[in-house]
């Protein structure tokens, strides 16, 4: 089935950011000293390279016989408690040769949360129903990276976090109640 022209546009930008995204991972991977930093980046790279060549399948051919290789959620929670993190300053460096691990994990991690972002609008904006679905895909893909490289930066300092006040989740506690029905679509059949 065809692309339609909108589909075809949102395809075009998606390849340019992939684009994008392949390349400074490749820097990123150069230049990491952090081997856990460098790894993660380097197991995330395969599945990347494979949506590339999916989108330009899609450019091409207007279909795709592979299928994402979504890689799985990281189920541990290691969001460190309030107070108990130093976090070290930060100042945009103005003039460098390289890259320290701080900027790229934080260039990374920034680059999938775009990335999620337009593979979710670009979904929503699909006609074509396989087209669609490896947008789905792709932006669980970024969702599932974005989380692991979240823990990493969260452990080593870069990514402040504090739990939320206990005024605040008593107060959203108080508010929102459960629906009781278990089915409650069948009141109106």
């Amino acid at each position: 089935m065809p692309l339609g022209s909108h589909e075809a546009h949102e395809l075009n930008e998606l390849l340019l950011s992939c684009t994008n995204s392949i390349q400074s991972m490749a820097l990123f991977i150069n230049q990491a000293t952090d081997p856990i930093l460098k790894s993660m980046i380097t197991r995330h790279y395969d599945v990347h390279v494979q949506d590339y060549n999916m989108k330009v399948e899609y450019a091409n051919r207007f279909y795709s016989q592979d299928q994402l290789n979504v890689p799985a959620m990281p189920m541990s929670s290691s969001m460190p408690m309030l107070g108990t993190q130093q976090y070290p300053p930060l100042q945009p460096r103005v003039q460098l040769q390289q890259l320290n691990d701080r900027a790229i994990a934080t260039s990374y991690l920034l680059t999938l949360k775009r990335a999620g972002r337009e593979y979710a609008w670009s979904a929503f904006e699909c006609s074509t129903p396989q087209l669609r679905s490896f947008l789905e895909s792709a932006f669980q893909m970024c969702s599932h990276q974005a989380y692991e490289v979240w823990q990493y930066m969260a452990a080593k300092g870069y990514y402040p976090t504090a739990q939320a006040p206990q005024e605040v989740v008593s107060s959203m506690q108080q508010i929102y109640k459960s629906v009781p029905e278990h089915q409650p679509g069948q009141m109106y059949s």
